[in-house]
């Protein structure tokens, strides 16, 4: 959550940064009445409680001078009273700005550029050179002769955009997993392994609630959900702790299945497994300090861009715009690898700093000195295994069907 007592000192200049994220202008404008309302009620507060205390303080000279104290008590009675109500007025008010703030996007890093959308986004940097075939190459889909990729099973188990992997791509996909989490432990990632489902506290924590709860799959009857990505259980570990500054950075690297109900995605990459329901994901997070975080963030950006060169898989990094920067982030940085078949490149990790704004959210402190600071919260996935995947047997095709296995995975299989 963005800090409201900057938005309220400040509220011309954080409105106009939060223009860079295309936020609806209506909702900035209710944010803006009821944070002068709040302004004018604590004002009317103060005055209240500073007439109260005055009179107060005239008992001993009304004694004195002996004049009739009963007047006075009235009058106090009946401004105590008012303050109650004055009171209660102002924290229904906190209450209306918080719950409205917890809609408004974490405010975009000065070197975000402007944009509308991902056609706006700047590229940084192309990494290694894109293969050259002496023949077509075909999408991850067309390798029927494999048998790798059963679509019509997963439907039937569940539904669209569900599927199921089979033979030597299943033994790939386990290999990836062991051989993702291995290479981010020697870049001093931690390994964590963390729960499927989270409660409501933990998706406020990172932002997922209240605005993006149509995505979540919930468990009915329960204030359960199952995760979206694993950023999610992952820093709120360290949901309303106090960490002493020399802990930091904490550094985390988990494997977890991920499930999206995808609810904005309709007629989007129907084909294939780029977009599903349910997919597996290692995810990294990073807790640190504020005067470290963009180290952090350069460090976690090398360390997803190192595990693509390892497995020889061309990519390029790209610097998102305001409007395709996602709700918590401040600063994001997509890596995206390169599909032969659909001659593209495709986004295969997302690498954000969301300075405080989650701190904030759930509570994570770290104590320096003798003042508690709000972390700075990081995460970004190493990597989507289900694409890496299809860009491994894309970029690795042989033009007889069979496709070849990176040189780095061979001992993982």
């Amino acid at each position: 959550m963005i800090d409201l007592k900057v938005l309220q000192n400040s509220f011309d200049e954080v409105a106009k940064k939060l223009e860079k994220k295309g936020i609806d202008s209506n909702l900035l404008e209710e944010l803006k009445q009821i944070s002068t309302k709040l302004k004018e009620q604590k004002a009317l507060l103060e005055n209240l409680q500073a007439s109260q205390n005055a009179k107060s303080k005239l008992f001993p000279q009304y004694q004195k001078e002996g004049k009739d104290i009963n007047t006075l008590k009235e009058e106090l009675a009946k401004n105590k009273q008012q303050i109650s109500i004055e009171q209660e007025a102002l924290r229904e008010l906190e209450k209306s700005l918080e719950d409205l703030a917890l809609n408004i996007p974490n405010i975009p890093d000065p070197d975000v550029p402007d944009g509308k959308d991902e056609e706006d986004n700047i590229v940084l940097k192309e990494v290694l050179n894109i293969p050259q075939f002496d023949f077509t190459p075909k999408e991850h889909w067309d390798f029927e002769e494999l048998d790798w990729i059963d679509f019509e099973r997963g439907v039937k188990l569940s539904k669209s955009r569900f599927s199921v992997i089979k033979g030597d791509a299943a033994k790939l996909e386990r290999a990836l997993v062991n051989y993702m989490l291995d290479f981010n432990a020697k870049r001093g990632f931690s390994e964590v392994s963390v729960p499927y489902i989270v409660n409501k506290n933990a998706l406020l924590g990172t932002g997922q609630l209240p605005k993006f709860e149509d995505d979540l799959f919930k468990i009915e009857g329960e204030e359960l959900y199952l995760i979206p990505t694993a950023e999610v259980p992952l820093t709120n570990l360290y949901q309303d702790e106090i960490i002493p500054k020399e802990k930091l950075p904490i550094k985390m690297t988990s494997y977890t299945q991920c499930f999206r109900k995808e609810a904005g995605s309709a007629g989007r990459d129907t084909r294939g497994i780029i977009r599903q329901h349910q997919f597996g994901k290692v995810e990294l997070v990073s807790i640190a300090s504020q005067d470290s975080s963009d180290e952090i963030f350069n460090q976690m950006v090398e360390c997803a861009s190192d595990l693509l060169s390892s497995l020889g898989l061309p990519h390029r990094l790209v610097l998102l715009c305001g409007g395709d920067l996602g709700f918590s982030a401040a600063k994001t940085i997509d890596l995206e690898v390169w599909l032969p078949g659909q001659n593209r490149y495709r986004e295969i990790s997302s690498v954000s700093n969301t300075r405080d704004f989650q701190a904030r959210r759930a509570k994570i402190r770290y104590k320096d000195e003798k003042k508690n600071i709000l972390a700075h919260t990081l995460n970004g996935s190493s990597l989507a295994v289900g694409r890496t995947l299809i860009a491994i047997i894309e970029n690795y095709q042989q033009k007889d069907g069979t496709v070849k296995i990176p040189e780095a995975l061979i001992e993982y299989m």
